[in-house]
């Protein structure tokens, strides 16, 4: 008895282990993260336009904003941290509005694509969102 007692023990250790093993092979997806390599963090680029549309949306949040190019409105989307990470910033889902005037500095894509990371924003006027009180 002794001995299939531990045998017992072992099988049990064994799936144990195994199901501890497929458990992190599938939630690994689900803890990955896409790799910040596409935007050129050497570069800095500053939008000047309106908010056409800001997405409080997990993973990320994003801004569309519609920046003054020579031939006119250029939408650019601007990714931005979590909705934990903004509002730790002092970030609420209300702080942008649709044709609010604003001025995003931005870590642009290395392909050339009107798209980014976000840096810092600020109002048409200079004051920064995270500073206004809601």
């Amino acid at each position: 008895m002794g001995m299939q007692y531990g045998r017992q023990s072992v099988r049990s250790k064994s799936k144990r282990c195994y199901a501890g093993l497929m458990a992190s092979v599938l939630i690994a997806p689900v803890l990955a993260h896409h790799s910040g390599a596409m935007f050129d963090e050497k570069v800095s680029v500053t939008l000047v336009g309106t908010v056409k549309e800001f997405q409080w949306t997990n993973p990320h949040c994003w801004i569309q904003v519609l920046a003054l190019d020579k031939s006119g409105p250029v939408e650019w989307s601007v990714e931005m941290g979590s909705p934990s990470q903004l509002f730790r910033g002092g970030w609420k889902p209300k702080t942008v509005h649709v044709g609010d005037a604003i001025v995003v500095v931005i870590h642009p894509m290395r392909d050339g694509t009107k798209g980014g990371l976000f840096v810092s924003a600020s109002r048409g006027d200079g004051t920064p969102f995270e500073s206004v009180p809601q």
